[in-house]
């Protein structure tokens, strides 16, 4: 696993994860996967396209999750 990347789900984050922080962890994992911190220029369309797709794929996710405990919000 990825150490850099975090938890964005309460309690570990207090509030809703913003687009930059589900990107970010999208193109942490992508790294991890892949083995390239960036991608030479062949590659960058694929890598481009893998980190938008798991992007969306996590805020999907996220807006799925039920956190038992929580209080739903506003």
């Amino acid at each position: 696993m990825c150490r850099s990347i975090k938890t964005l789900r309460p309690p570990a984050l207090p509030e809703e994860a913003t687009e930059e922080e589900i990107r970010a962890a999208a193109l942490q994992f992508v790294r991890k996967v892949s083995g390239f911190r960036a991608p030479a220029a062949h590659n960058r369309e694929v890598f481009d396209q893998a980190v938008d797709a798991i992007t969306e794929a996590t805020a999907e996710l996220l807006a799925g999750l039920e956190v038992r405990g929580q209080k739903a919000s506003a």
